[in-house]
């Protein structure tokens, strides 16, 4: 299905007069109020603004995802509004803000939702799909450019859908020093190990950096009454700066595509008790799952 498909004329708007993110999710829902008296927009209102400081839904590209899942709905609602002077909120890239794509969803669904994201994301990563939405004069010249991009709306949940893409990643050579600091700076538990032409080779994780300071790990288990205080980790301290990752790391790991169904690599995720997974296109990194992804998007929303 593409995605013009889910807009109408009603709720689109060619540029609104708003000059905050906040002042266009406001007039996005006094718009869809307007159409559908019988919402309580101010529950809605509140819905959304939760979600906003939660996390910010700015996109970048120009675009913002802000959004709900509430019981106040029954289906899914999406108002978009543009903005040809552009919005004066910060932006992940320095792009001004000029499209505000609002979606509401009923809290018990979740995967037509994400697909639309994932959609409304496709469309903002195309930098000409911006230019002519800002050049379209009527509601129905925006819904022309979207219907135009050929951006469709996956019939099923995939891992493209609720990926990581900005990854963080290391080489064989990175130190542990290194690895230690990104681990902490972008707290996350395990990092994918690429080589010179972006390849995955292999992953390090937290668990790697305490196994290389307590290689007899097992024996201290079976014998805790032996086990020295902290000279393993001032060991492994004192060699963090000279060790590098391809000495430690896993170099068996699984990986998925960006086109695999979530519910598919979710059962993988839990039989083989993995916490991330790179997703690959031609063997190159493009992005990761994690399992905290799938609680925070599907469930959370």
């Amino acid at each position: 299905m593409k995605l013009s498909k889910l807009l109408s004329d009603e709720l689109v708007v060619a540029d609104m007069p708003a000059t905050t993110k906040k002042e266009a999710i406001a007039f996005l829902i006094e718009r869809i109020s307007k159409q559908f008296p019988l919402l309580d927009c101010d529950q809605i209102s509140i819905a959304v603004d939760e979600r906003e400081r939660i996390e910010n839904t700015s996109y970048g590209h120009g675009f913002a995802f802000p959004h709900a899942r509430t019981d106040e709905v029954q289906r899914m609602y999406i108002a978009v509004g543009v903005s040809k002077r552009g919005l004066s909120d910060k932006t992940p890239d320095g792009v001004p803000l000029r499209v505000v794509c609002l979606m509401l969803t009923p809290s018990n669904i979740s995967q037509l939702y994400l697909q639309t994201l994932s959609a409304f994301a496709r469309l903002a990563r195309n930098s000409e799909h911006l230019k002519r939405m800002l050049e379209a004069q009527t509601p129905a010249e925006v819904i022309d450019v979207i219907t135009n991009s050929g951006v469709k709306v996956d019939r099923d949940l995939l891992v493209r859908d609720i990926m990581v893409e900005k990854v963080i990643s290391v080489t064989r050579e990175t130190t542990l020093k290194e690895v230690a600091n990104l681990l902490y700076k972008h707290r996350v538990g395990a990092m994918p190990v690429v080589d010179s032409a972006g390849t995955v080779v292999g992953q390090i994780s937290n668990r790697d950096l305490i196994r290389a300071a307590l290689p007899d790990y097992k024996a201290l288990i079976n014998n805790l009454s032996m086990a020295p205080d902290v000279m393993p980790f001032d060991d492994l301290l004192k060699a963090a700066e000279k060790k590098n990752v391809g000495e430690i790391m896993n170099p068996e790991l699984a990986t998925t595509t960006e086109d695999t169904p979530v519910v598919e690599l979710a059962a993988l995720m839990i039989f083989k008790n993995l916490r991330m997974v790179p997703v690959v296109r031609d063997s190159k990194l493009v992005g990761v799952v994690v399992i905290s992804d799938i609680v925070s998007k599907i469930i959370r929303g």
